[in-house]
């Protein structure tokens, strides 16, 4: 199944040339995203009780590839909570971008909403990209359609009036 993909932005950016270049690294994740090996890699971890992590280590190589450092410490330290750390980061001219994936909790435990308070807060970076699920079912039966709940929770920060420290959040659904 194609990934789904779309950028969240605020109408001006404060540095267009970051936001071109953390762009261009969006396109080559979404390229990596939709390889044919990746896309089955993510189908086997993508079931009932799996965790985020699986979904981490099935897109691992490629977000490696494009620079990205698994569990990045140190970009929180001047914070109550230095420990925090993202799943990836990758530092892009004066700013950087926080990959987070996330699996089942997405919208149920807020964990997008974490994701993009954790990039708020973040000195180094401004951009970030979240992996969610398109749809998940559940135990009882039902589908959660995380992308697109996520899509329109996080949208309310890119209305002018609502605007926080994140340029931009690109939302991957797997």
């Amino acid at each position: 199944m194609p990934i789904e993909h779309a950028t969240l932005r605020k109408t001006t950016q404060r540095s267009p040339h970051a936001f071109t270049a953390v762009e261009d690294v969006a396109k080559k994740l979404l390229e990596y995203l939709n390889e044919i090996e990746v896309q089955e890699r993510i189908a086997l971890v993508h079931k009932l009780g799996a965790s985020s992590v699986e979904v981490q280590r099935a897109v691992l190589p490629g977000v490696q590839a494009l620079g990205f450092t698994p569990e990045k410490k140190g970009l929180f330290q001047t914070y109550a909570v230095p420990a925090l750390r993202p799943d990836y980061y990758l530092k892009i001219e004066d700013t950087g971008i926080l990959l987070e994936v996330e699996r089942g909790k997405t919208t149920t435990n807020n964990m997008d909403l974490l994701d993009f308070w954790k990039c708020h807060i973040c000195e180094h970076a401004e951009y970030l990209f979240l992996l969610v699920p398109q749809a998940r079912p559940s135990e009882r039966g039902s589908v959660m359609r995380h992308f697109k709940q996520a899509q329109n929770r996080l949208s309310t920060f890119f209305i002018p009036k609502n605007y926080a420290n994140v340029e931009a959040v690109f939302l991957f659904g797997y």
